[in-house]
């Protein structure tokens, strides 16, 4: 095989990399399951036109082919793209599944998708992603609003990374602010404002006026609202500042306001509401989330998410909901490319059982199978070699300890190859202490 031509956009970690990711998942996971979240897992791919139809997302699907495929393309059953979120994928399984579901249905979904996006630091074309929603049949309480950045925060909390602020807003105070302005399409004046960031106020101005149809005025005024941020409540004063009054808009303050105090009596400092925050994809229709890591804010949002009413809906049923994305690889791949995580050993491995001789092998293995039986991370040698090496081979791969089994008759003893230390143990009692037993990661 010819020497391998790297594929960016695809990240594969290293082992020690990898077990910090399971580290990490397993912490999101148990967090999810503390609020009562089921797992579920949906196929890879969806059809075509499903993922084309909300958002700007067609240039970003990877579409499914076979190798033979028709010269025509693909179409009907066979016109299948890989899932860019898991958000579409969920609303296809409940709209299936209605039947068999108890609501709210509250499912977590940790699983890859793939967007074709230019690949750059944090960003990836195939990633991992941890997501919660709750949805519900007909209508859905605003309390779950409040609810989701408490999970996402614990979640995040449970990790040793920077702290995390958590951006809310809600999308009706937009929407009813635009229209109580003038503004016939919100929503382009929407996906206008959320560029805010990239391309900045004046560039923002220009699209609401190409894209929106909006007056000097009314962009200025759409401007204002985006400058709009407070760590509490007092956000509301400073909209009703601005004089312009909607029904929308206030049901949109009255939401955002029991999502702020609702993170404020839980977790102080957790969210702030800041009204540039829009969310490009056009389901959303409520409270809209971003979250920022401290120290790392220039690479955006690593978490994110909203309510969605018109995403699931079948005949004259619907199933309104709100869901949170924690973008997981772009986390990890922040604070890997920061040197900012790291684990004590590159393997599982607690214990190497060295071997005196091959002919003794088996002793070692017997010593290995007693470890493994009470829950220590043991392997045998890969050769009898001198201890010394035997030693420096555990030493070279972060194992802390060597088990020596007893020839003739002597004890076994166990080293601790960091201190030197070493005792007399038996394999059916010795049993390492805690910070040992797995690899820690910090």
């Amino acid at each position: 095989m010819s020497k391998p031509t790297p594929i960016s956009g695809f990240p594969e970690w290293t082992p020690a990399q990898r077990m910090i990711e399971q580290f990490v998942l397993d912490r999101i996971r148990a967090t999810f399951e503390l609020y009562g979240f089921a797992p579920l897992e949906t196929r890879s791919v969806e059809p075509l036109d499903q993922l084309l139809r909300k958002g700007e997302t067609s240039k970003e699907v990877y579409v499914l082919r076979r190798l033979q495929a028709d010269a025509d393309g693909p179409a009907g059953d066979d016109a299948l793209g890989l899932h860019f979120d898991l958000t579409v994928p969920f609303a296809r399984y409940v709209l299936e599944n209605a039947g068999k579901l108890q609501f709210p249905f509250r499912r977590y979904q940790i699983q890859k998708v793939w967007r074709g996006e230019r690949p750059q630091e944090g960003r990836y074309r195939e990633f991992l992603q941890a997501d919660i929603d709750i949805v519900d049949r007909d209508t859905l309480p605003a309390h779950y609003e409040a609810e989701m950045p408490l999970v996402i925060g614990d979640a995040l909390r449970s990790l040793p990374i920077p702290p995390v602020t958590i951006q809310v807003n809600n999308r009706k105070i937009c929407e009813g602010f635009y229209r109580g302005i003038g503004l016939t399409d919100p929503e382009a004046a929407l996906r206008a404002v959320d560029k805010l960031d990239k391309v900045g106020p004046a560039k923002v101005a220009e699209l609401l006026a190409e894209t929106a149809g909006a007056s000097e005025a009314q962009a200025k005024a759409c401007l204002a609202l985006a400058e709009i941020s407070a760590p509490d409540a007092s956000f509301a004063d400073a909209v009703r500042g601005l004089g312009v009054t909607h029904p929308l808009l206030d049901e949109g303050v009255a939401e955002l306001v029991a999502v702020v105090e609702t993170a404020a009596a839980h977790s102080p400092g957790l969210c702030v509401a800041d009204l540039r925050i829009a969310r490009g994809l056009d389901y959303y229709t409520g409270t809209v989330y971003e979250t920022s890591l401290a120290g790392y804010e220039r690479f955006g949002s690593i978490c994110s998410g909203g309510r969605y009413d018109n995403l699931v809906s079948a005949g004259g049923a619907s199933f309104p909901g709100v869901g949170i994305s924690i973008g997981v690889s772009r986390l990890l791949g922040l604070l890997f490319g920061a040197g900012a995580l790291t684990v004590s050993r590159s393997v599982p491995t607690c214990v190497l059982v060295a071997v005196t001789s091959e002919e003794r092998r088996a002793a070692s293995n017997a010593v290995a199978d007693a470890l493994r039986r009470r829950g220590v991370p043991t392997e045998v040698a890969p050769s009898a070699a001198k201890f010394g090496k035997q030693i420096r081979h555990a030493e070279r791969r972060g194992i802390p300890y060597v088990w020596f089994p007893g020839a003739d008759g002597a004890p076994d003893e166990v080293k601790d190859i960091r201190s030197g230390e070493q005792v007399v143990a038996a394999a059916g009692e010795w049993t390492p202490p805690r910070a040992d037993l797995s690899p820690l990661v910090s």
